[in-house]
C-alpha cells in the first residue's frame, strides 16, 4: 500500500511518500480502507520529535480517521466488513496517513451518516476536545456564561457549537478572519482580539473560561479576574499551566483529549440530527500531506484539513 511514514524525527522532509507493508489486524483490531485521515497541530510535534510521545520508527502519522472495516481480527464483536467507521487512533501506534489502517475495535463508532465518509476524519480528536473540556473537565451547564479565547480554530468551532446547543452564553474571541464562522457557529458576543483588550470587553464574570489559544501567562492570568468564584478554568494548551485562583475557589485543569467511543457516538448523533456541523477547509492527496506539514510548520495553514489516500 501507498503511505506517508518519516523513519527519523526533523522537519516536514523526512515525511516520505512510499511502498509500505499491508498491515494485519491483530486481537481486537480491524484494518480500515481509509477515506479520509486528518492532519492536527499534534502531528508536527510528533513528527518533529518535540512532544513526548513515544513512537515506533518508521512511523505512520495521522491519529484521526474515516474508512470502511477491511478486515476484522480475532475477538472483534459489532464491527464486519464493509462498515464505515471514523475513530481517534493510538497517537503511539502507526496512524491513517495510508490506504489503509489499523485500528482497536474499542476506538471505532459507525461513521454519521449525512456528510461525506472522507470528511468525517475531522471530527474525532477536535470534537473530543471540546466535549471533555465542555463537560467532562468544566461541568457546562445551561443558563451559564463561558469565554472561549481562541474559538476561531477547529477545536473552537465545536466549542462554539456544543456550549450553545448545552444553553450557554458563549463570549468567544476571533481574529477578523474568523470572526463570521465563529458567530455562525452560535456565539453570542464575538471580540476581536486584534483590536479590543479582552479583559476590557468581558465586564461581567463568567463562569467557565475555556482557553483554546497560546496566550502570554500575564493575560492569561489576567482573564481568570473574570471568572466568577468557585468557576472554572480549562485549557488545552498542554505546554503551559493554566493559572488558578484558589482564594476564589477558581480552579483550574488542562485537557488532555482520549479516545472514548461512546462521547464520539454522541458526537456523531449529533451531526447527524444537524446539530452539530462538521467544517473542512482542504482535502489533499496523500501525496500531499508534506505541503500541509510545512504550512503548518510555517503558521500559515488555516482550517481543517483531510487527507485523501
Amino acid at each position: 500500500m501507498k503511505a506517508i511514514r518519516f523513519h527519523e524525527t526533523g522537519g516536514p522532509e523526512v515525511l516520505h511518500y512510499e511502498d509500505a507493508d499491508l498491515p494485519v489486524p491483530g486481537d481486537g483490531e480491524v484494518r480500515i480502507r481509509v477515506a479520509g485521515s486528518a492532519f492536527n497541530p499534534a502531528d508536527n510535534g510528533i513528527r518533529a520529535g518535540s512532544l513526548p510521545i513515544p513512537i515506533t520508527l518508521p512511523h505512520i502519522p495521522g491519529y484521526d480517521v474515516s474508512g470502511t472495516v477491511d478486515i476484522v481480527g480475532a475477538g472483534v464483536e459489532g464491527l464486519a466488513p464493509g462498515d464505515d467507521v471514523i475513530g481517534f487512533l493510538p497517537m503511539t501506534g502507526d496512524g491513517a496517513a495510508a490506504e489503509y489502517a489499523i485500528a482497536p475495535a474499542e476506538v471505532l463508532v459507525r461513521a454519521p451518516r449525512s456528510v461525506a465518509l472522507s470528511d468525517a476524519a475531522a471530527l474525532p480528536s477536535v470534537a473530543l476536545t471540546a466535549w471533555q473540556a465542555l463537560f467532562d473537565e468544566a461541568g457546562l451547564a445551561s443558563g451559564q456564561r463561558i469565554l472561549i479565547t481562541g474559538a476561531g480554530g477547529t477545536v473552537g468551532g465545536y466549542a462554539v457549537q456544543l456550549a450553545k446547543r448545552a444553553g450557554a452564553y458563549v463570549i468567544a474571541t476571533a481574529s477578523p478572519r474568523s470572526r463570521d464562522a465563529v458567530a455562525a457557529a452560535g456565539a453570542d458576543d464575538v471580540v476581536d482580539h486584534t483590536t479590543r483588550s479582552v479583559i476590557d470587553a468581558v465586564a461581567e464574570p463568567v463562569d467557565v473560561l475555556l482557553n483554546l489559544a497560546p496566550l502570554e501567562p500575564e493575560e492569561f492570568a489576567a482573564l481568570v479576574a473574570r471568572v466568577r468564584d468557585g468557576g472554572v478554568v480549562v485549557s488545552t494548551t498542554a505546554w503551559m499551566a493554566a493559572p488558578d485562583d484558589t482564594e476564589r475557589d477558581v480552579r483550574s485543569v488542562v485537557v488532555f483529549v482520549r479516545s472514548d467511543a461512546a462521547e464520539l457516538a454522541e458526537l456523531v448523533s449529533l451531526v447527524d440530527s444537524g446539530e452539530l456541523r462538521v467544517d473542512v477547509a482542504e482535502r489533499v492527496p496523500l501525496a500531499e500531506l508534506r505541503s500541509i506539514h510545512e504550512r503548518a510548520a510555517a503558521g500559515t495553514l488555516r482550517g481543517k484539513v483531510v487527507v485523501l489516500p
